[in-house]
């Protein structure tokens, strides 16, 4: 059974939080000093996750990503995604992930289940890496790249979030880069959600903008006409070279739509630009039944209305999507909370 919303978008696609920690601090979406945490006491063990995880998948999700915060400080990692690859009715199991941990872990994640890679990567200049994550970490990313590779990953995927005088001038430099590595690379435009107190629109390369200079370098890109809910529009250059863009920011794609995040501790929303959400994790404790907890998640999609991205690009002025006053109040607000 598959339930659909209120504009007909099915419930299939689960991003999976699995801590609000993080070892960046990337300027467009950690850029503050401090941060309010979840509790501890309140973080899902990975039982319960498999347990939310099976009613998703009951209702129709066949799609799930892992994600964080950094995913890979969640400590026995490995032991969840044999959880979730035991799951019959999911057929796609990924990973987001920065990558400074990969190195270590990648063969286990592999052997235990774990289909798909994404690493983020969004400059290849020692100094621009620290200007943006506030950490000396680039090796250790393209080392975990390189084990991802070594693992057996059939599918590699690096993303870059271009913000105008930061990385932008690396365009084609990502790509050299992504297809050296036999990785595909998607490119991702600045958003205003989550923690990124300092957005504005000036930082933001528009896809349009993106598309322009890389036919710059390599001339005519052709559009791949592909029947998919996935955020990135996928490119192809003349050489074959495949590559994506996610315009959230500047083309939204609400009305495709089939995502929905679960937080660490059991806050689902269903819309990355959602300021509430349905506490499962208080559901699920309170002692629901399976056929409860369905029922639960199954009547909360069907009434879901959430355009949150065409909404902001309507707004008359735009800027940050909360203040840090705000977003200290409510942890749940961070994009480093809720994941990508």
């Amino acid at each position: 059974m598959t339930v659909v919303d209120t504009f007909q978008r099915p419930l299939r696609n689960l991003r999976l939080s699995v801590t609000d920690r993080c070892n960046l601090r990337c300027a467009y979406c950690m850029p503050e000093e401090e941060y309010a945490w979840l509790p501890r006491a309140s973080i899902l063990d990975f039982e319960e996750v498999a347990r939310l995880v099976t009613a998703f998948t009951a209702l129709g999700v066949d799609k799930v990503r892992i994600t964080g915060g950094e995913p890979l400080l969640r400590r026995e990692l490995a032991t969840l995604v044999r959880l979730l690859a035991a799951n019959p009715k999911i057929t796609d199991l990924a990973l987001t992930t920065n990558g400074v941990l990969l190195d270590a872990q990648a063969s286990e994640l592999r052997a235990a289940g774990l289909g798909r890679v994404t690493v983020s990567l969004d400059t290849l200049k020692p100094e621009v890496f620290r200007e943006l994550a506030r950490r000396d970490d680039l090796e250790r990313v393209k080392a975990g790249i390189r084990a991802a590779k070594a693992a057996g990953f059939p599918s590699l995927k690096l993303d870059a979030v271009i913000l105008r005088g930061t990385n932008d001038g690396e365009l084609c430099d990502l790509l050299e880069y992504a297809r050296g590595v036999g990785a595909e690379l998607r490119y991702i435009e600045y958003m205003d959600v989550g923690g990124a107190t300092r957005w504005s629109q000036e930082h933001v390369v528009s896809r349009a903008e993106m598309l322009a200079r890389i036919a710059d370098r390599y001339g005519a890109i052709e559009p791949l006409r592909e029947a998919s809910s996935a955020p990135a529009e996928r490119f192809r250059l003349k050489d074959g070279t495949v590559f994506g863009i996610i315009a959230s920011t500047t083309a939204p794609f609400c009305g495709s739509c089939d995502r929905s995040r679960l937080t660490a501790d059991g806050m689902w929303y269903r819309c990355l630009y959602a300021t509430r959400g349905t506490n499962l994790r208080e559901a699920l404790r309170s002692g629901l039944s399976e056929e409860q907890l369905n029922e639960l998640i199954g009547s909360t999609w069907r009434v879901r209305t959430d355009r949150g991205a065409e909404e902001r690009l309507a707004a008359h002025e735009r800027g940050a999507l909360a203040p840090r006053e705000t977003l200290a109040q409510d942890p749940h607000l961070e994009m480093h909370t809720r994941g990508g």
